[in-house]
């Protein structure tokens, strides 16, 4: 787990040294352990390294192959790469890391290595003879690659940050994505929020020569095949893969720790972390003194059964709002996700971890978010479309009049849709704005919605896949890779923290995305995975109801917090993208409903006007 930079000329011959020294630098909290820059006439290449795999230093980087003909920078973790580096007998292997394992299966396989690899990552190797560029980024997205490409030269990095460090990329907003960003909390897919800057896309390999950019997969669904498996059948493999991703994820030269709430899906993942450890895990949880949001008391249940070492971490409000300026400084981007995350990977890190795996995923796979109940009911239920519009409308309308709920409003959004399927409900359902609020939000609100579209082109190529499945894509290709994963590895690595995802093993996607509904969801949610993994939890930890790893903001905004939101919102509404009456005049459900989210390293913050979701805004473009 590190960080990333390079600058590549098209056009002439100069060395940026001092651009590169200056992006590595503002990546500096990503790799403590180390740094490392090489520089050429053609390419300069950046790296800071967290230590995690061979903590020698013969395995820094940038790194050379023993030929001396590519050189890589990588951030990430190659689980596998014991394996791979197996049948690679005839490369003659000058240390014990990972990286150089990347480096001999490019040489051997060229881009075909990808298809060898499970793990979290983001890589560029430099070809100095052919003067080719690959960079590659893994199936789901965990690791960043933001880039900049034009005329002169290709500009990357792990941080948007440190992309305008480099004094190469003008500082302006890209407010096209605007309208996408308040839908979904994020700029999706390749987008950010800063002119000229984009994302690799996850499961993505692309080709630099000559100043062309090509960019094509190497992972996609369509290369996921109908399961004909029984149930019982379907149990023993998804317990042989969750089992096998745990043990490749503990895979360190350094202590490994885990998140555990005592939710099912961190449960389950520290349980099999224990079956597969001869020493005691070292487990942490964040703890609150509202008791709503406390799960402190299960996870203790868990820790105390598989004899762990666990760490009570007790959150109270005022930690928060001391903390909130190095949580701020901690976003490369605006989110609406983060602060859980930056707390628990402070104190973890506090404790001398530097690896520690989370549950996150096991909602997003198994059916375990209430959506997925609501998307299957409505593609059983399509034949209410037959109805005209005026009487879904009215049918909307009776439904808003007994639920005054703001949530109820995406009822009339769906009554609206002509036809309902992955790419129409799907993004209604995950929505935290629609286009009209937006429309009152934003001074110049523009109707771009790259999700509906990626969702259209995924549905026509997986017609066969269950409903609860196409579901989990949905949620893949927005919330989780777009602000669950990238705030997880920014927050993190503010600490210099590697988080691992077991849930998010390529494999186990793949073979949860196979199974019918039926398979997945015989009556409750999560069931397949529960009995997968029985006995290793009692039934008063997994039938007990969903709390979800939250803050209690709600409460602390009334309290503790109030005075600084309402400053927030003024700032907010002093920007000239957004209608400052209309933020100020629903930034009055903040006395009642309203969750508060940060802004980027700007030192700017926003809030929910509408009490619907999260908003905030990045002033780190002006």
């Amino acid at each position: 787990m590190c960080g990333i930079a390079g600058i590549l000329n098209f056009s002439d011959s100069t060395r940026h040294t001092v651009a590169i020294q200056s992006m590595t630098d503002r990546i500096a909290h990503r790799g403590p352990d180390a740094e490392g820059i090489y520089v050429d006439e053609r390419i300069a290449l950046g790296h800071r390294r967290l230590a995690i795999i061979d903590l020698n230093e013969s395995a820094n980087q940038p790194m050379w192959d023993f030929s001396g003909r590519y050189v890589i920078v990588f951030n990430g973790e190659i689980y596998n790469y014991q394996d791979i580096k197996s049948r690679l007998r005839d490369y003659p292997f000058k240390t014990q890391s990972d990286t150089e394992v990347i480096l001999a299966a490019y040489a051997t396989w060229g881009i075909n290595c990808l298809e060898q690899m499970n793990g979290m990552f983001a890589f560029a190797i430099w070809d100095a003879v052919e003067e080719v560029l690959f960079i590659a980024r893994d199936r789901v997205g965990k690791k960043p690659f933001y880039y900049a490409l034009n005329r002169e030269r290709f500009v990357f990095s792990s941080e948007v940050r440190s992309m305008l460090a480099s004094g190469l990329i003008p500082r302006q907003l890209e407010d096209n994505y605007l309208t996408e960003y308040l839908m979904y909390q994020a700029a999706m897919n390749e987008h950010t929020m800063v002119k000229g800057i984009s994302r690799l896309k996850a499961g993505y390999y692309a080709i630099l020569h000559k100043g062309t950019l090509t960019e094509l997969p190497y992972w996609e669904y369509s290369g996921v095949r109908p399961s004909a498996d029984s149930y019982e059948t379907a149990k023993g493999k998804v317990k042989d893969l969750m089992l096998d991703a745990v043990r490749l994820r503990m895979v360190s030269d350094v202590p490994v720790g885990a998140f555990l709430s005592g939710g099912i899906d961190s449960s389950l993942v520290v349980a099999s972390m224990a079956e597969q450890s001869s020493a005691p895990i070292n487990t942490f949880t964040i703890s609150f003194d509202e008791k709503q949001y406390d799960e402190a008391v299960y996870a203790q249940q868990v820790a105390t059964i598989y004899k762990t070492n666990h760490h009570r971490i007790l959150i109270q409000p005022e930690e928060f709002l001391y903390s909130m300026e190095d949580i701020l400084a901690s976003m490369d981007t605006p989110s609406g996700d983060g602060p859980n995350t930056f707390l628990v990977a402070k104190y973890t890190r506090q404790a001398n971890i530097k690896v520690a795996l989370t549950g996150l995923g096991g909602d997003e796979l198994f059916a375990g978010y209430n959506k997925f109940m609501i998307y299957l009911r409505l593609m059983k239920y399509k034949w209410l479309l037959n109805f005209p519009a005026p009487i879904r409308q009215s049918l909307a309308k009776m439904f808003l009049a007994s639920n005054p709920d703001h949530k109820f409003t995406k009822a009339a959004n769906l009554a609206d849709l002509d036809k309902w399927d992955l790419s129409t409900v799907y993004p209604v359902l995950r929505r935290a704005y629609s286009q009209s609020e937006i429309n009152n939000l934003l001074t110049k609100p523009n109707r771009h919605d790259g999700v509906e579209g990626r969702l259209s082109e995924i549905n026509a190529m997986i017609p066969w896949m269950g409903n609860l499945s196409k579901c989990t894509i949905g949620e893949l290709e927005t919330y989780t890779r777009d602000v669950l994963l990238r705030d997880t590895d920014q927050m993190s690595m503010a600490h210099a923290l590697e988080v691992r995802v077991p849930f998010f093993d390529y494999r186990l996607i793949e073979y949860v995305l196979s199974l019918p509904d039926h398979i997945k969801y015989p009556h409750t949610p999560k069931q397949l995975l529960v009995e997968a993994m029985a006995p290793r939890l009692p039934k008063e930890l997994s039938q007990r109801k969903k709390m979800g790893f939250t803050l209690p903001m709600e409460q602390w905004l009334k309290r503790e917090l109030a005075d600084m939101v309402q400053l927030k919102l003024n700032d907010l509404a002093d920007r000239k993208e957004f209608n400052g009456a209309k933020v100020l005049q629903n930034g009055v459900t903040l006395k009642q409903e309203i969750k508060i989210y940060c802004g980027p390293a700007s030192g700017s913050w926003s809030s929910s006007p509408i009490g619907s979701s999260e908003i905030n805004f990045s002033t780190a473009v002006k």
